[in-house]
């Protein structure tokens, strides 16, 4: 069954890898936990990324943590687990729409 990336309502946690959790954490400074937490808050923006969605679904995410960091986040969902890609902070283009979207 394929797994449609935007129907969170169906996932139920979350997936990492080791290279992953630790490349996010090395290159951006984001432990997975504080990445995670973007998927409990409102509003999440979820758009598909189908420049790189040929073999599975891919999405693009911009959220809040719950210390109010905004972030970037890559993902696609494998058997009902989010499965991060990258994480980074937003940049500002990214912030404004963000925010824009969510008024």
């Amino acid at each position: 069954m394929k797994f449609d990336c935007l129907e969170l309502d169906k996932v139920d946690g979350f997936e990492w890898d080791d290279g992953n959790k630790d490349k996010n954490l090395k290159k951006h400074g984001l432990p997975h936990p504080i990445i995670e937490e973007i998927f409990f808050n409102e509003p999440l923006l979820i758009v598909e990324d189908f420049s790189h969605s040929e073999n599975e679904c891919r999405c693009l995410a911009l959220g809040k943590t719950f210390d109010a960091k905004y972030l970037f986040v890559a993902f696609t969902v494998r058997q009902n687990k989010i499965r991060v890609i990258s994480a980074r902070t937003m940049n500002k283009k990214e912030r404004g729409f963000y925010e824009n979207q969510s008024l």
